[in-house]
């Protein structure tokens, strides 16, 4: 990329770095530049010299007139209710960077750099302000650095492909002075932080403190901080990647990119007729993690495939080239796979699969040439919804939950939407999936429920459409009594709905339908609570719901309508003698988990004990209990066993469920073949034991059961394995083994800008030697808490990384790192827009930033990017600190349901309606079998436009071209630092940002109480603290079923 010319970008870039931080680089022999003397020379009254010390006053001023900004961000904000115009750089960044002509034309009139001072912070409407950073901010508490001479962690030997070590490398570089001492006390209140988006937070001060400052005093901060600095040491001295590893990656680098170009210049020789197409022009370069700096010892290899002269390109919809790469590879023995259904076309490479392995990815090949190739999308899942209150685990109601889903909605007969809202019908759906389909039938119509993020650009249009879909999922419920009551109810009033438009969402209107049947069940139920006071307690709960149905003015603010209705419906759940009648097992609930449920009910609703006469309520629940179990076989025999016990009680009810339950679990995996012999033999022999239990007391062992028991345990609990668990939408058949393949790669054929975020984030890392222990610590968390798998709903490493990045631009004070992007040279005013477009640009991106890796190198080593002292440890703590708050509820934190991520912005903020990410969106991707092709938004009227025709078959080209229905996400936002369009976290599903929120709150939570935490806690792998939890779980249950005998 071309680099502005010498004299106009370089000094200007030299003097704004100037002044960076040089009074808070410690102790050291020479006088500091900008250093705040503590003494002056002054003349006494006989003419002599003499050193006078400053008081605290003066030593205040000077350090005032000191203080030289180097940041693009405001120093103060405007007084309270200044406003500016809601048009700003980012926008006009936006706008410009898709056109190169016209942001040429910006470069030329000014506007393409910001000059240093000019301020730059943009406000869009009462209390949306930046916050603001100065470079030589230093609080009054902050002691002076003191150096350390070992550097905090390993020197990276992350794979950097075939060119030379970088500086940062070296072990002797990056020893950086850190304040150790730092003060956990916040600074004094500081004028820019009294805007409205801050006047609820603490002051913040070097240590980070300001978020949690009230959470411990000072020794605790530094026993917490000292705490991750332990853990973290620990990771990145077993996270080095070996030199025998980078050798080996780099080999099969070559070997497949030698292929690669041998599969391009045949086919544009033969077949684009370019005779003198040369093959050097094909190259697979390194991208990601390995070249970035933040590799670990398991990283996969990141290609890209770059091939500029070949026409049509690689990436596009009609390239032959992937399919013709991946035979290639199959047939020299690799194991690949084009993945069609990625955001762009990838072929996942490994180099030893396994003989089966490797069959069924030809087969599968096979079968897309003859055009049958049988790919199969993963189920819908919830969006845009709120989880339940923390504690409360939802349940099945009874008679809804639990029932084979119906076929989907016939649309064959709906030619208009009138139509399809017409024939829209529960049916034998459960609620779950008659919701599921409403959604569906919003989005084909070109609507979507509404959320925090986008009520404020529903238009009235758009609103009458949720509405009357809400009033046809309504009308369409199987229950009569139930859909009645709501219609006849002022909250879904009609004229209400339609005429004045009044808002509803379709979420809330669920809760209504589910609040509803649970209170159509109080007077069929044959349980009072277990006294009159919780009894006139539950009427008055009940009469409160008919007036919270019945409230005219629920369209008047829908979001806090659909919370109360929420609260509400959990309310009603928690009544008991209504819990009751809704008592039932879920389709893959453990036998003991549902006695556990039951047994509270009998608790909180009467005696337990022996069955008597004087004891009706126990009887009702052993009823209630064996009428709700799941499978009707077993079912059956626990209902036939309780008619032969003169004395029942729940507790030999649920034994002989759990007896029958776990002979019915090691029979599915039997009929699997999970076990081999001699295990089989004994498991068999095991559950003629369990179903010979007649009376419900302990199952008795034989006297010689030791072995048969020893295998019991080794095998684990049947409940656990596949055949008794539920589908796994995200479970991929011909996924590569995590190892025993060799090296595994991905190769990516539109990698042009995941080559320059490499390039970013190399740069980052770079700057300081904190960087690289600090991402690599929160990538190693995300993976052991398995929160790191975009497939599977979560955020990738990559995202991990943006979010550490943000907290050191942007939320750490000091600042860690300037912000690349905005200390961008600007271009030579004398460039024509086509040099322009090809220095700068990239497929229409602005690629910008100041990517001078030998400069920002020098300047890391002599310590003149940042005053922050912070150890690892303070700014590990800082980070899951601010992540682990809701800005919105608690005044201070990361608001994840408004705010966007912007690495290039200023403040590192944007809103997700500035960006328009106000929630999910359908887009048709029309594409043919090879490749993806540009996703095409649906229309208003939901109905997809028509397709072009098909390309004409042929050996290089699909059978058919195929068109699916792609859901792009906004629940979690980050802006990619040049693509300004694509959300890095897209994949982030309802489930996925809960399971996020809840490990930073967790993290959070531990990190506070690090006093009495084992060291390891922070990082305890999720997947072996389940399997640690099941075995428990079924220890415990062997326990129960045999007494502790031979157990």
């Amino acid at each position: 990329m071309a680099q502005p010319p010498s004299g106009q970008a370089g000094e200007g870039l030299e003097d704004r770095l100037r002044n960076m931080i040089i009074t808070n680089q410690g102790p050291s022999t020479e006088p500091q530049q900008g250093a705040v003397a503590e003494t002056q020379t002054v003349v006494d009254a006989s003419g002599q010299k003499r050193q006078k010390r400053l008081n605290q006053k003066e030593r205040r001023q000077m350090s005032a007139q000191l203080t030289i900004p180097i940041d693009t961000r405001p120093q103060v904000l405007p007084q309270s209710g200044f406003r500016t115009h809601h048009h700003n750089q980012n926008q006009h960044q936006r706008q410009t960077s898709q056109n190169p002509q016209n942001q040429h034309n910006q470069q030329h009139r000014g506007h393409g750099h910001q000059p240093q001072g000019s301020g730059g912070g943009h406000f869009h409407g009462e209390g949306r302000a930046h916050r603001p950073h100065s470079a030589t901010f230093r609080p009054p508490n902050q002691g002076q650095g003191v150096p350390y001479t070992q550097p905090r962690h390993q020197a990276t030997r992350s794979y950097h492909g075939p060119m030379a070590t970088a500086d940062h490398m070296n072990p002797s570089a990056g020893q950086y002075p850190v304040d150790t001492s730092a003060s956990a006390l916040p600074s004094p209140m500081r004028p820019d932080l009294q805007s409205p988006r801050f006047r609820n937070r603490p002051p913040r001060s070097p240590g980070h403190q300001s978020l949690g400052s009230g959470f411990g005093t000072t020794g605790e901060v530094l026993a917490q901080a000292q705490y991750l600095e332990t853990i973290c040491n620990t990771v990145i001295a077993n996270a080095e990647i070996d030199v025998n590893d980078i050798r080996e990656k780099e080999n099969f680098r070559a070997r497949i990119e030698m292929v690669a170009r041998d599969v391009i210049t045949q086919f544009e020789n033969s077949q684009a007729g370019q005779q003198w197409f040369p093959p050097d022009s094909v190259q697979l370069k390194c991208f990601g993690s390995l070249m970035s700096g933040f590799a670990t010892k398991d990283a996969d290899m990141d290609l890209g495939l770059l091939s500029p002269l070949s026409r049509p390109q690689p990436e596009a919809s009609d390239s032959p080239i992937p399919r013709l790469i991946e035979k290639a590879f199959l047939d020299l023995g690799l194991g690949a796979r084009l993945l069609s259904r990625t955001r762009v076309p990838i072929i996942k490479v490994c180099e030893r699969p396994p003989e089966e392995l490797r069959a069924a990815l030809v087969k599968e090949r096979e079968n897309w040439e003859k055009g049958t190739e049988d790919e199969v999308d993963v189920e819908e899942v919830h969006d845009e919804v709120e989880p339940p209150p923390e504690g409360e685990e939802a349940q099945p109601l009874r008679g809804s939950e639990g029932q084979p889903s119906a076929p989907a909605i016939d649309e064959s007969e709906a030619s208009t939407p009138e139509q399809l809202l017409e024939f829209f019908r529960q049916d034998g759906k459960s609620l779950s999936n008659y919701y599921n389909a409403a959604k569906k039938v919003l989005r084909k119509l070109g609507g979507h429920d509404i959320t925090h993020s986008n009520i404020s650009a529903m238009k009235p249009e758009d609103i009458e459409l949720l509405n009357r879909v809400c009033l046809a999922f309504v009308q369409g419920l199987a229950h009569e009594k139930v859909r009645d009551t709501l219609l006849n109810c002022k909250s879904l009033n009609r004229y209400d709905l339609l005429v004045t438009r009044m808002p509803r969402t379709l979420f809330g209107v669920l809760f209504q339908i589910e609040g509803q049947m649970l209170v159509e069940s109080w007077d069929n139920r044959k349980v009072r609570e277990k006294d009159d006071y919780l009894e006139e307690r539950a009427k008055f709960t009940l009469e409160r719901w008919k007036d919270l149905l019945n409230r005219s003015y629920a369209g008047q603010d829908p979001l806090a309508y659909q919370k109360e209705l929420q609260n509400f419906v959990e309310s009603l759940k928690r009544i008991p003698s209504i819990a009751l009648m809704h008592l039932a097992q879920g389709q893959h609930e453990p036998a003991a988990a549902y006695h556990k449920r039951a047994h509270k009910l009998l608790l909180e609703l009467g005696p337990s004990g022996t069955l008597s006469d004087g004891d009706p309520i126990l009887s009702i629940v052993i009823r209630r209990y064996i009428d709700g179990i799941w499978n009707a076989d077993i079912q059956q025999q626990v209902d036939e066993f309780s008619t032969t016990q003169d004395a029942l009680t729940l507790e030999a009810v649920a034994r002989k469920h759990k007896s029958l339950q776990l002979a019915h679990d090691y029979e599915r995996c039997l009929q699997k073949g999970l076990y081999q012999e001699p295990a089989a033999s004994l498991v068999k022999c095991y559950i003629a034991l369990l179903r010979g239990n007649r009376n419900g007391l302990m199952v008795p062992l034989p006297d010689e059961s030791a072995e048969l028991m020893s295998t019991i345990k080794q095998l684990g609990d049947p409940a656990a394995k596949s055949p008794n668990q539920p589908r796994d939408p995200y479970r991929d058949r011909l996924e590569f083994p995590k190892s025993g393949v060799g090296v595994q790669c991905d190769i990516n054929f539109s990698a042009h800008l995941a080559l320059q975020n490499t390039t970013l984030l190399r740069c980052y890392s770079h700057c300081d030697p904190r960087v690289r222990p600090l991402v690599l610590f929160v990538k190693h968390w995300a993976k052991v808490r398995h929160i790191n798998t975009p497939y599977r709903g979560t955020l990738g490493s990559y995202g991990y990384a943006i979010m550490m990045l943000h907290y050191l631009i942007n939320v750490a004070q000091p600042f860690v790192l300037p912000n690349l992007q905005q200390l961008a040279p600007p271009p030579n005013p004398n460039m024509t827009p086509a040099e322009y477009e090809a220095a700068y640009m990239c497929k229409g991106y602005d690629v910008r930033f100041w990517r001078n890796e030998e400069e920002i190198q020098r300047l890391a080593r002599e310590n003149a990017l940042t005053q922050n002292r912070d150890s690892i440890g303070q700014l590990l703590r800082g980070f899951f600190e601010y992540y682990a708050f809701n800005n919105h509820r608690t005044g201070r934190g990361f608001d994840w349901g408004r705010d966007v991520i912007s690495l290039r912005t200023h403040g590192g903020l944007l809103t997700k309606q500035e960006k328009g990410w106000t929630g999910a969106k359908t887009v048709l991707e029309a594409k043919d079998s090879s490749n993806s092709a540009t996703p095409t938004p649906l229309n208003t009227g939901g109905t997809p436009g028509i397709p072009p025709p098909p390309t004409p078959q042929n050996v290089n080209q699909p059978a058919s071209q195929e068109y699916k229905e792609v859901r792009y996400r906004y629940l979690f936002a980050i802006e990619d630092p040049f693509e300004l369009d694509h959300n890095v976290a897209r994949t982030v599903t309802h489930n996925g940002i809960v399971r996020i929120r809840d490990e930073f709150r967790r993290a959070w939570g531990i990190i506070r109480g690090t006093a009495g935490v084992a060291e390891g806690e922070l990082l305890e792998d999720l997947s072996v603290a389940v399997e640690k939890r099941d075995r428990e779980d079924f220890e415990g249950l062997l326990r129960e079923l045999h007494g502790g005998v031979g157990v």
